[in-house]
């Protein structure tokens, strides 16, 4: 997996067997990585390597919900900047 990606904390957690879809993908994915302790990163990467036709749907889902929320914050920052042109810098700080 890049670099960039293990910066995630949540990656980095340990996945518990407290249902039995946890139970049988953390035992699966131990028995891969031959690892006891299976973390959330190791059943990403097992994931994407095994069962990438359901990795993919939701990394392009994440991705485009990204990319819709950085063109929806540049119209919110055009519009707060295009409403406040012309003002004094008082009337920007008061409320």
């Amino acid at each position: 997996m890049k670099e960039e990606y293990r910066k995630t904390p949540g990656l980095k957690k340990a996945v518990f067997k407290d249902t039995e879809l946890k139970k049988m993908i953390v035992d699966y994915v131990g028995q891969q990585f031959e690892k006891e302790d299976v973390t959330v990163e190791m059943i990403v990467e097992a994931m994407v390597t095994e069962f990438p036709e359901f990795i993919l749907p939701i990394a392009e889902e994440n991705w485009i919900r990204g990319y819709k929320q950085a063109l929806d914050d540049m119209d919110t920052d055009k519009s707060f900047s295009e409403n406040t042109e012309g003002s004094s810098s008082n009337d920007k700080l008061s409320t």
